[in-house]
């Protein structure tokens, strides 16, 4: 079994639309003999979505959102439903990420509700989990970590979590601050992940989800951290917002790893 290679590209809050649809463009132009080994995913501002997502289309790259809300409508204002992601081209989302948590009050129950919700409508949710410096200091990276994955995959069945499951370790410390956890604190963190999913989910499917890590990925460091063992891909922030950095980040990914045959 495959766990294909993801490499997302998190612009966060950069760009206009002029400034999106040219990125795209040049990824779409570095990237036109993307290996079916490696899965790209573009994540713009909710106000480029739908004419990123036109660029896209026929190609191998993919539309994603950077947040949604759980309900797929009513009186909610300043949201964006998962059906509305769906209907402008998204096949993935990212939830919980640190500053959702950090600026907006995200809390592991609204990122189970955002889970559930992206799955029901059958797109991919990027599940990210991540501690903070002083947690680290203090020893309670797998604490913390193992509370965010339960809460958020509470009632999950193993087949969902298999099928659309992508799980993000984003060390709190090392998101924009040109830090980032050496590759053998990525793998460490990865593995131990993949173990809960193992004992959550059973072993073929804990195999089958992929855990991308992120954090101050750069071209420099992207090819050693994506070496590692449970490391499928990589969530890229500031380096997404380059042309030359990105592809050089998607081309350090090496090729599908083969997974262990298990059963579970």
């Amino acid at each position: 079994m495959n766990r294909r290679r993801i490499i997302a590209g998190n612009w966060k809050l950069n760009g206009t639309l002029k400034e999106a649809l040219e990125l795209t463009q040049g990824v779409l132009k570095a990237l036109s003999s993307l290996s079916e080994e490696v899965e790209v995913v573009l994540c713009p501002p909710f106000t480029a979505l739908s004419k990123v997502g036109e660029l896209l289309k026929g190609s191998r790259i993919r539309l994603g959102a950077q947040d949604v809300h759980w309900e797929p409508k009513g009186a909610f204002t300043g949201e964006v439903s998962a059906p509305l992601l769906k209907e402008a081209g998204c096949r993935f989302c990212i939830i919980g990420h640190s500053e959702r948590r950090l600026w907006f009050g995200e809390t592991d129950s609204n990122v189970h509700k955002k889970l559930l919700a992206l799955i029901e409508e059958g797109l991919h949710p990027i599940l990210c989990v991540g501690e903070t410096l002083e947690q680290r200091q203090r020893g309670h990276t797998w604490e913390i970590i193992r509370r965010q994955l339960e809460a958020a995959l509470e009632g999950l069945e193993p087949l969902a979590a298999a099928r659309h499951l992508v799980i993000a370790y984003e060390p709190v410390w090392a998101i924009g601050t040109g830090q980032n956890a050496t590759p053998a604190q990525a793998q460490e963190v990865h593995a131990k992940i993949r173990g809960w999913l193992s004992t959550r989910f059973g072993k073929a499917q804990a195999q089958s989800i992929r855990i991308q890590y992120g954090g101050s990925v750069k071209p420099e460091n992207a090819k050693e951290l994506l070496a590692q063992t449970d490391v499928d891909g990589a969530l890229v922030g500031g380096s997404s917002l380059q042309v030359k950095s990105f592809v050089q980040i998607v081309e350090s990914s090496p090729q599908g790893r083969q997974a262990p045959c298990c059963t579970g």
